[in-house]
């Protein structure tokens, strides 16, 4: 299951952060030094320095806005948001066929997310791709939208052929690691929800309630 987050900050929030990312004297650094050894080659992007006071300003205020999202809360579990990085790309950069790592230095990755701080006017190309079975799916979001999608999944970005692409990546470790229970749980909650909404506290709520609180309490690690 895939899902996507709307407007998760300002415009002026996404404004001030693109004057501060695309300052003069900011470092970005080759993305291929955070990439896997199968990925490396195909990852051709700059990333802001993780140790700089910029990057662990910015994570922190990405990483609270998720953990805030009742969308997120409900259908991806987190434990925790962890690996933020904050991407750019220019004309013919981009990242090519590959699976994130399961296993990643603050956890494990169920979750993929990508945060788009560029508006989509303002570059060609750079689309994040999804290969999914059955097809692929092309995803260029507005600026503060993002896309949560299982990090089990192949996925590419196009290379930008105009502008500059910038984004925040980053990923999430559920409380429930299978993709296939995190949606049945999913769509218990949006059920019990929305009975509460409409009857209230009824019977009916309370053994969907009851159902959904025990599968959790079983397949939560």
């Amino acid at each position: 299951m895939r899902f996507q987050l709307e407007s998760l900050f300002t415009d002026q929030q996404l404004l001030d952060w693109r004057g501060q990312l695309l300052a003069a004297d900011v470092q970005w650094r080759p993305g291929e030094q955070t990439a896997g050894w199968h990925a490396r080659a195909v990852k051709h992007n700059r990333q802001l320095d993780r140790s700089s006071a910029l990057h662990q300003s910015l994570a922190a205020q990405v990483s609270e806005a998720l953990l805030n999202q009742p969308l997120l809360c409900s259908a991806g579990l987190p434990v925790e948001v962890h690996g933020l990085l904050f991407s750019l790309c220019g004309p013919g950069e981009g990242y090519g066929s590959h699976v994130d790592n399961a296993l990643m230095a603050a956890g494990r990755s169920d979750l993929s997310f990508t945060l788009f701080l560029t508006p989509p006017e303002d570059y060609s190309g750079g689309a994040l791709v999804l290969q999914f079975p059955h097809g692929e799916e092309s995803i260029r979001l507005a600026a503060g939208a993002a896309i949560v999608y299982p990090s089990t999944l192949l996925h590419r970005v196009e290379p930008v052929s105009e502008g500059q692409r910038l984004v925040c990546v980053g990923w999430i470790q559920s409380r429930v690691r299978n993709a296939e229970r995190r949606e049945l749980l999913f769509e218990l909650d949006t059920a019990r929800r929305l009975l509460f909404h409409q009857q209230g506290k009824t019977e009916a709520f309370d053994l969907i309630s009851r159902s959904y609180t025990n599968l959790l309490r079983m397949w939560a690690d």
